[in-house]
């Protein structure tokens, strides 16, 4: 696999040890498998303060706004952006009828094929893997894989913006509002710059530039980062506050207004009705 591509593996190893606790708060039967021991070589080598609970809670988060998003709003169309190895469509309660559009890589979606071969597919969704380059167009693959731009999609951009440069970032969200039907939600999290530039955060950095994925972009701006590429912001969290909190977060949240402070934010978004657009 691509470099980038095997932080996806780190990820999954973090859920494995989430999953092992008896205080569990979500339960992934495929991410020791999937994280494999690259992952947990990975989970060491990139150790750091609050790595650990933050994906937690990251996947806490997102799984139940996936599920409020589906389940009360309705949509049926779920898209995940860099999917690696996310194992939500095995493992998630869906509704009936919703398909899963997972884009990533074509050596990624090769190895998570493999690992996962032995898995029954559930037997009330779809899932469809797109072999795509994101920096790329990939809106004609997509379609060609059955997704419909016409009815609202779920857009799950998660562990993906900070590997990405600022006009990439911007260009992905932006198209992500532009090839969306009313009721769209778009989920997802993102650093600070400040996260970048912490010394403290240096070994970590240095060790993912080594690796050959270095993380690129934060912004101390995330309401307006999606407001300016056509979202409206429904709410924005740090890990801690309530909402991004579940028992996991062990250290104190500063004030938004406090500078130069490390901060990772999970987002929920949705698309801007006409009436909003016009105000």
């Amino acid at each position: 696999m691509e470099a980038v591509s095997r932080t996806a593996q780190w990820t999954a190893a973090a859920r494995a040890l989430e999953t092992e606790r008896e205080d569990r708060l979500f339960a992934d039967p495929y991410a020791r498998t999937v994280a494999d021991t690259v992952g947990f070589d990975l989970l060491e080598r990139y150790a750091g303060a609050g790595t650990v609970p933050f994906l937690a809670i990251r996947t806490t988060y997102l799984d139940r706004a996936i599920g409020r998003a589906v389940e009360d709003r309705g949509i049926r169309q779920v898209v995940f952006l860099a999917a690696g190895m996310d194992t939500r469509f095995y493992r998630l309660t869906w509704p009936a009828g919703v398909t899963v559009y997972e884009l990533d890589r074509p050596a990624l979606l090769d190895a998570k094929a493999a690992m996962l071969a032995g898995e029954p597919a559930p037997a009330d969704r779809e899932r469809h893997t797109v072999a795509v380059d994101l920096t790329q167009d990939w809106t004609g693959h997509l379609k060609e894989a059955g997704w419909r731009s016409e009815e609202a999609t779920l857009w799950v951009v998660e562990g993906l913006l900070f590997f990405l440069p600022e006009e990439a970032v911007r260009a992905l969200i932006t198209g992500l509002s532009a090839h969306s039907a009313p009721g769209s939600v778009l989920l997802g999290d993102v650093i600070s710059r400040s996260a970048l530039q912490n010394p403290l955060s240096r070994p970590f950095l240095r060790a993912l530039e080594e690796d050959g994925n270095p993380w690129l972009f934060g912004t101390e701006e995330p309401e307006q980062l999606l407001q300016d590429c056509g979202w409206s912001v429904r709410e924005v969290k740090q890990p801690g506050e309530d909402g991004a909190d579940f028992g996991r977060w062990p250290y104190p949240v500063p004030a938004r207004e406090v500078p130069r402070v490390p901060r990772s934010f999970l987002f929920t978004c949705d698309l801007p009705t006409g009436e909003e657009n016009a105000s």
